[in-house]
């Protein structure tokens, strides 16, 4: 892992971005390295995928706002101080996002400029001197990173500009339109099993962080479960098992810990480096502290949070008595060191250790980990014809971990509904809410689901408002909202992008 993060730190520059935004209008790219003398041989190939590994950094560091404070999971800590942040990344929070709203432009733009550098990585490896053990590995890391991202951007937009290949001229981009979700799934299944085949079961030593087949394999579960294909989506899980590579921890905290990292229950995680000024830290956390609390949580004088992703008082009431996740998961609050007083502004402990540096946590970000892989396992069981005992050992297995009694003599509704508990509580905070509620209910339900979890907080705010009070359309969660708009910023540049319905 710490080569990579060296790699990491000597590619500042990477790679040409291509992507379906208005950077095509920039002929002269800043960010290009030479493609015309670039790619050319092993080193400079696994350079340039790196750089892509550098570039999830930056996604996954913002995916909180898309798919947990978007949820009943988490809110904001409110500052009616400062209400700069309102129709920006609050909109996510009340549901009053739309086209204009700049995080949604941000997670458009980033997702794309990354395919771009990964299409133009994919079209130089048959002309690179490459062995073909190495041409097929890089086929398998990016290969995945496109499936991965445009799995991302289906679950978010529906229909989306496919593009496999670079754009050389800036006008093609004015041409692009979105393509149907299901054309869209044709080219990440064929992407999946092309990564799925070419990717390694273990990595090197000096090349742990990297993707292996059993990350393949894992996003390829989740997609043929999105899907609600199960039987596929349990034949690619079971895969994951049969390797014998991975386990439940025995100890839950132990999974976050960062003197763990890349243990034998994290499938892929983010690969972050703190405790230096290598500019590779896990900066993501700092959002999730709380305001005002001039360092009692963050360990550093004068420091506060950003007030973001902040639990929410229906989450934690979720938890079962006894489950041990709830203190490893959850701080309920923190003491004032000058008054004693305890603050009862919630905030997530996941991710909550000890730094030598102000600013620079050492922390990954887990994608994929075993636990995720049981449940959706069990998931997978009961769709097809209701709990059995291999169900309910997957699931129980979770339970055990937790301190819970196990689960048994269930109807298969009634499974399901236990199982979108347990996801919620194991994989707590950690980017899966939104999908697993999209997933595994229906848009009808959904959206009574989300506008009951808005009028309880409303009802009863998990942070203080203060004087302020909310707005018409907070909280009020509509079905064309369960797509995102496509930015309007892309539409301006290319009017022949088809905008989402409500929006």
């Amino acid at each position: 892992m710490k080569n990579i993060i060296q790699l990491f730190i000597s590619l500042l520059v990477i790679l040409t971005v291509s992507s379906c935004s208005d950077d095509f209008l920039d002929k002269d790219n800043p960010n290009q390295l030479g493609e015309g003398t670039f790619y050319k041989d092993e080193t400079q190939i696994n350079q340039a995928i790196i750089g892509i590994y550098g570039q999830l950094q930056n996604i996954i560091g913002s995916q909180w706002l898309y798919s947990e404070m978007i949820t009943d999971n988490t809110t904001v800590h409110f500052d009616e101080g400062n209400r700069g942040n309102a129709p920006n990344i609050e909109s996510f929070e009340y549901w009053q996002y739309n086209s204009g709203t700049g995080r949604m432009y941000d997670l458009y733009r980033d997702i794309y400029n990354t395919l771009g550098n990964i299409n133009l990585a994919l079209s130089k490896l048959e002309e690179a001197e490459l062995t073909s053990d190495a041409r097929s590995g890089f086929e398998g890391e990016l290969r995945f990173f496109r499936a991965y991202y445009y799995f991302l951007l289906t679950q978010y937009y529906g229909d989306v500009i496919l593009v496999t290949e670079p754009l050389i001229d800036p006008s093609e981009a004015f041409q692009l339109q979105r393509s149907p979700v299901a054309e869209v799934y044709v080219q990440i299944e064929n992407d999946l099993d092309i990564a799925v085949a070419s990717l390694p079961s273990t990595v090197p030593a000096s090349e742990v962080g990297k993707l292996t087949k059993g990350a393949a394999l894992t996003l390829a579960g989740k997609f043929w479960l999105t899907r609600k294909d199960y039987a596929k989506a349990k034949t690619f899980l079971d895969q994951v098992v049969d390797l014998g590579l991975y386990d439940l921890l025995g100890n839950y905290a132990d999974v976050f810990d960062p003197a763990n990292k890349n243990h034998m229950e994290s499938i892929f995680e983010v690969q972050f480096q703190g405790g230096n000024d290598l500019g590779e830290q896990s900066g993501f956390i700092y959002n999730f502290y709380p305001k005002f609390t001039n360092g009692e949580v963050t360990g550093f004088p004068g420091i506060s949070g950003g007030g973001w992703n902040i639990p929410t008082l229906d989450i934690m009431a979720d938890y079962e008595d006894g489950d041990v996740r709830k203190a490893i998961s959850i701080s309920e609050g923190y003491t004032d060191m000058n008054t004693g007083e305890f603050v009862a502004i919630p905030f997530i402990e996941k991710y909550h250790y000890e730094h030598a540096i102000q600013g620079r946590p050492d922390n990954n970000w887990p994608i994929y980990r075993y636990a995720d892989v049981l449940l959706m396992l069990a998931e997978a069981i009961n769709e097809q014809s209701g709990p059995n005992a291999e169900a309910y050992g997957y699931i129980n297995r979770i339970r055990e971990r937790a301190g819970l009694l196990p689960v048994s003599g269930l109807s298969q509704e009634e499974f399901r509904n236990v199982l979108l508990h347990e996801r919620r509580i194991e994989l707590a905070f950690e980017n899966h809410r939104w999908f697993d509620l999209r997933r595994t209910l229906t848009p009808t339900e959904l959206v009574a689901h989300l506008n009951a979890h808005g009028e309880s907080e409303k009802a009863e705010q998990t942070t203080p408002r203060g004087a302020v009070v909310f707005s018409t359309g907070d909280y009020i969660f509509d079905a064309h909202e369960i797509l995102f708009p496509i930015p309007n910023r892309e539409r301006v540049v290319n009017p022949k992008l088809s905008q989402n319905e409500g929006y």
